[in-house]
């Protein structure tokens, strides 16, 4: 976990799933007053950031296209904890537990139905961070709803979220190409501490709980196909 370096190219062979994901947001018809929400899951290091802030400036500059982007960064939600504490848990515990996903389902739900929601992100910038304290920014991140919203990051398709999501996206990255892009983003003796703590629960999430077939998209380098 941790924030990622956002970014608006999408790497070797993501273009594609840049403009299909447009065109499907294009041709979707519209379900409702409110926004179509799009959720972007897949492993750390795999470039959901990059992927979702890609889409926004491509949609919106496409004439024609399903107009502007809100992005929510996942990361925001993180539900906090020690090393120590995550270490003591399980696997499906850490998958369980890592995002407030009830403050995700609040935000999703104030945006599709007032238009507008507000939410204090967690501080990865505060001295204790990493504690069993859980600290939030003072200041509240305000979002207002357009024609789409993405909410992007580790575990935002979980299935306690599908009934407010539209569009489920997974981005399937190979391991050794996750792996190179967290090592460059967080540095090596990040990315070994990582692995101990955060592999085991995605291997859970995405083999049992948010396997492939459950998406409705799956995109990867030179891959675009439906889930």
């Amino acid at each position: 976990m941790g924030p990622e370096e956002r970014a608006t190219t999408p790497g070797p062979g993501l273009s594609g799933a840049v403009a299909s994901l447009v065109r499907r947001l294009t041709a979707r018809p519209a379900g409702g007053p409110g926004p179509t929400v799009v959720g972007i899951d897949g492993r750390s290091g795999g470039g959901k950031s990059t992927l979702a802030a890609a889409l926004q400036a491509a949609a919106d500059g496409e004439d024609g296209g399903p107009g502007p982007v809100t992005v929510i960064q996942g990361d925001e939600f993180y539900a906090g904890g020690s090393a120590a504490t995550w270490d003591r848990r399980t696997a499906v515990e850490r998958a369980d537990l890592v995002v407030d996903w009830r403050r995700q389902r609040t935000v999703l739900a104030q945006l599709r139905t007032h238009g507008t929601a507000a939410w204090h992100p967690f501080d990865w910038d505060a001295p204790d961070w990493d504690s069993d304290d859980v600290p939030l920014a003072p200041e509240p991140v305000v979002a207002r709803a357009t024609p789409v919203v993405v909410l992007e990051g580790a575990y935002s398709c979980r299935p306690e979220l599908h009934d407010l999501l539209d569009l489920r996206v997974l981005l399937d990255v190979p391991d050794d190409v996750r792996r190179r892009q967290l090592r460059a983003r967080e540095g090596e003796e990040y990315r070994v501490d990582w692995e101990a703590r955060w592999s085991a629960a995605e291997d859970h999430y995405f083999g049992a709980v948010m396997p492939p077939d459950r998406f409705d998209l799956v995109v990867g380098p030179g891959r675009v196909a439906d889930g």
